[in-house]
């Protein structure tokens, strides 16, 4: 009777899995063709929120696709959804401890715990709240595998990383670090991501370049005004713009630009090979979910390699924005010029602030952001951020990190242009930018600019996440 009864419930199992495999199959075959085309598969896979990039489409067809075709019948779509449904219960039965059939926020804490995934109470609800769909805080059986039925990877911690993924883009201050697993970068993905951000950034950064180079013009100018070598009342936001183009045409607008283009591809490179080789070295397993907290600082290390090799292209970005047309001819004369005037070594004049300003900076950055999309998780539990959400997060938290470490980017900017603004004031360190600005300007002075700085936050986030998605589908879809 026992063994009638086991053959029973097997039997009644594999009629759910069976239910549940076809119910998806005919969500999928949206043209009810019969078979699941790669078109087809990458769009309900979007729609599903999961990884979904031509990459993971052709690893998912691989181990599905039986005869070849490039397409998915039922007879192979089938077979994949019950292997792979029986692959999830062996996960799910492994996690749950108690054997009541549900996993509990204790359950996937302590499989966290067993797989050296450095999570903490807050992540293991979001993770719950994302998956749980009757509101219990638990999840079944049921809910374990539909969720995660089209994800190609069974493991524990791809799950993990998938679920923590998050938008973040370059809007000209600090270059964000991909953070990819193995399997992205030997399928190439990793250039998807550098050509992508690339172009987002090289985009995102010629639109608000005027915004860029006011901000510096008022970061430059002494308590009188002026800016460059000629005196004048002080200047504001469309007092700067006008000054910049009846001093150097509309053209002016855009002086140093190229400089700041030209210096993301090395800056990204040297920052990832930095991040990876930070992780590296503290002793970080690939695979691992990191803390935040060693996100920040990996990145922090990572942001301080790069700056300390692209440094000079930053110098020559601003005392090219910042002086009056005609100092310099070219980007060889300017080189040449300060080379002169100042000695080799000027071109590494305010590294120490611009150093210094990296910590706080990725450590509010990142903390703001996380605060803010856990708070919309908890007050939205049937549902994932969105795209706005996250862009909104991003765009407020990079707000606050530069309000906070606003100050160090001041100083950096004037002992880099020091010797071009009318004032002819001279900094011999980060201590004496303060103090000298504080008793001439007020603690005000130490945000000039501070309003175009953040004029760009908006359009830069906007026109980089819009460049950055239509790159990367361009790519994917090759």
């Amino acid at each position: 009777m026992a063994a009638s009864d086991s053959v029973t419930a097997e039997s009644r199992e594999d009629r759910e899995m069976e239910a549940a495999a076809r119910e998806l199959f005919v969500a999928l075959d949206t043209d009810g063709s019969g078979a699941v085309s790669a078109a087809e598969l990458r769009a309900g896979l979007h729609r599903l929120r999961l990884p979904c990039s031509q990459v993971q489409v052709q690893q998912l067809l691989r181990t599905t696709d039986t005869d070849g075709n490039g397409e998915l019948d039922w007879e192979e779509f089938r077979a994949y959804a019950l292997r792979k449904q029986r692959e999830l219960a062996k996960v799910f039965d492994e996690m749950d401890e108690n054997g009541d059939g549900r996993l509990d926020r204790q359950e996937v804490a302590a499989c966290c715990a067993r797989l050296s995934l450095d999570v903490d109470a807050a992540e293991v609800d979001s993770l719950l709240q994302r998956v749980d769909r009757d509101g219990t805080m638990t999840l079944s059986l049921q809910e374990w595998r539909d969720f995660l039925m089209l994800l190609p990877s069974s493991d524990v911690r791809d799950i993990f990383r998938f679920w923590r993924k998050s938008v973040h883009l370059d809007i000209g201050e600090q270059m964000p670090v991909p953070d990819m697993t193995k399997e992205e970068k030997k399928s190439g993905m990793w250039l998807t991501y550098f050509v992508s951000g690339g172009l987002a950034g090289a985009v995102s950064r010629t639109s608000t370049a005027p915004l860029d180079r006011l901000k510096i013009l008022l970061q430059v100018q002494g308590p009188g005004g002026g800016a460059g070598s000629q005196p004048a009342p002080r200047l504001g936001l469309a007092s700067g713009l006008r000054f910049m183009i009846n001093e150097g045409g509309v053209w002016s607008l855009w002086r140093g630009n190229g400089l700041n283009v030209m210096k993301i591809a090395p800056e990204s490179a040297l920052k990832f090979a930095a991040y990876e080789r930070v992780k590296e070295l503290m002793g970080v397993q690939e695979g691992t979910v990191l803390r935040p907290i060693d996100r920040m600082l990996a990145g922090a290390v990572a942001g301080m390699v790069s700056q300390f090799a692209i440094y000079p292209l930053e110098l020559l970005k601003t005392r090219l924005a910042a002086a009056p047309s005609g100092t310099y001819g070219s980007l060889p004369h300017a080189v040449t010029s300060i080379a002169r005037e100042n000695g080799w070594r000027f071109f590494y004049r305010g590294l120490t602030p611009s150093l210094i300003g990296i910590i706080p900076y990725s450590g509010i950055d990142l903390a703001c952001y996380e605060t803010l999309k856990n708070a919309y998780a908890a007050r939205n539990v049937d549902q994932e951020p969105g795209t706005l959400v996250l862009l909104g997060c991003g765009a407020v938290s990079c707000t606050v990190a530069q309000l906070v470490s606003y100050p160090l980017a001041l100083a950096r900017t004037r002992m880099q242009a020091q010797g071009l603004h009318a004032d002819g004031e001279k900094y011999r360190n980060l201590a004496d930018v303060f103090r000298k600005t504080v008793a001439r300007q007020g603690v005000a002075g130490l945000y000039s600019g501070l309003t175009a700085n953040f004029l760009k936050v908006i359009p830069s986030v906007s026109i980089s996440y819009a460049v950055y998605e239509r790159t990367k589908g361009h790519l994917n879809n090759r």
